[in-house]
């Protein structure tokens, strides 16, 4: 638990020192994606949902610049699509097992789940709205298309 944050404020550290903005221990690059294997772990979808909906899940924190970028994005994303959409944000400044159980090496970073909690595609930094749209349209989940009919 304390070794994911203090790895965390030593990247906050060294980013600091690279870039005024990049205060978040984001690193060099803000736009880093990687698929995962068909084996990769699941997690359960969580409690709060009745049925199961894709899910997802952004961790960061609440002083990351692009983090804060992110926020209206994931409200927007809330809103539009409740009942179709899960979107949950970790702060894992305030909760680092979070960190640890996602295995995350970098914040902001976005993790994608299909309905049964299997992680389908993870993404580091900050990622545009149409962006996150168009990799659920990749994913197989068109939410575009599911828009009149709520």
């Amino acid at each position: 638990m304390a070794g994911v944050f203090v790895l965390l404020c030593i990247g906050w550290i060294i980013a600091s020192s690279r870039s005024p903005q990049a205060n978040c221990g984001c690193g060099p690059s803000l736009f880093v994606a990687t698929s995962l294997a068909a084996d990769a772990p699941t997690v359960a979808p969580s409690p709060t949902v009745k049925a199961p909906l894709p899910r997802l899940v952004d961790l960061g924190a609440g002083l990351c610049i692009p983090c804060k970028l992110m926020a209206p994005i994931l409200e927007d994303l809330k809103k539009e699509f409740e009942g179709r959409m899960e979107i949950e944000f970790i702060d894992v400044w305030k909760n680092p097992d979070a960190g640890k159980k996602f295995a995350i090496q970098m914040i902001p970073t976005q993790i994608f789940f299909d309905p049964t909690g299997k992680e389908l595609f993870r993404h580091e930094g900050f990622y545009a709205k149409k962006d996150i749209l168009a990799k659920w349209k990749e994913l197989g989940i068109n939410f575009e298309a599911q828009k009149g009919s709520k």
